[in-house]
């Protein structure tokens, strides 16, 4: 994962008020597997600012991806 990428929340972070499948943004990488991610409303309002792991974060994609062999 990279800056600016789409990311969705793969678990709840009910002490956060962050729930499984919410939609944010990678703002900042601190590590390989550490990034600040920004969520915001349909109003363009930011709710939360959090630094999330890799493994609570699945990229999003919104077009095909390139086929491997």
């Amino acid at each position: 994962m990279k800056h600016l990428d789409v990311v969705a929340l793969t678990q709840d972070l009910p002490e956060l008020n962050l729930h499984k499948g919410q939609v944010g943004t990678i703002v900042e990488v601190y590590e390989p597997t550490a990034f600040e991610v920004e969520f915001v409303d349909l109003n363009g309002q930011t709710y939360a600012v959090e630094t999330l792991t890799a493994s609570q974060l699945m990229r999003l994609y919104y077009a095909p991806l390139p086929q491997t062999a």
